[in-house]
C-alpha cells in the first residue's frame, strides 16, 4: 500500500528545468480556472451549469463548483494531484464531448484544452516542486 502511495505522490521530472516548468504551467492553469471560472462560484454568483448527465442538481452544481474551486488550489500546491484532478477532466470532458458537441470550434476549444491539460498534469503528476513530491519522500 505504501509503495502505490510513493508512485502516486512520485512525480521528478528528471531535471530542475522540468520541474520548474511543470511548477508554473500547473500554477497559471490552475489559476486561469479559478480566476475565469471559479471566481464567480466563490462569490457566490447565480450561474447556469449545465447538466447534461441528468445528475441531481445539487450533485451536478457540487461537482462544477469543486472542479472550479478547490481542484484549483489543490494543484497549484500540488497536493494529491494525480487524484484530485480528475472531476476537472470529468467537468471539462463532459463540456466538450456532450455540452458543446454541436458548437462550432471555437467555442469548443476551451474545454478541449483544459481537458487536455489536466490530463497532461495527471499523467505525469506536479512535478518535484509540490507537497506531493515532499511527502513521497517520508
Amino acid at each position: 500500500m505504501m509503495e502505490l502511495i510513493k508512485t502516486l505522490l512520485h512525480s521528478d521530472l528528471g531535471n530542475n528545468a522540468n520541474n520548474w516548468a511543470m511548477l508554473v504551467f500547473r500554477v497559471l492553469l490552475a489559476v486561469e480556472l479559478f480566476r475565469v471560472h471559479g471566481l464567480k462560484k466563490f462569490k457566490g454568483e447565480k450561474e447556469v451549469v449545465p447538466n447534461p448527465l441528468g445528475l441531481p442538481p445539487a450533485l451536478n452544481q457540487l461537482m462544477a463548483t469543486f472542479a472550479d474551486t478547490v481542484v484549483p488550489l489543490f494543484v497549484i500546491l500540488g497536493l494529491g494531484t494525480r487524484l484530485v484532478v480528475w472531476p476537472t477532466i470529468g467537468v471539462t470532458a463532459v463540456g466538450y464531448f456532450v455540452v458543446h458537441r454541436n458548437d462550432p470550434v471555437e467555442v469548443r476549444d476551451v474545454p478541449y484544452v483544459y481537458t487536455l491539460c489536466f490530463l497532461l498534469v495527471a499523467v505525469l503528476g506536479p512535478g518535484a516542486r509540490s507537497f506531493d513530491e515532499y511527502f513521497s519522500i517520508y
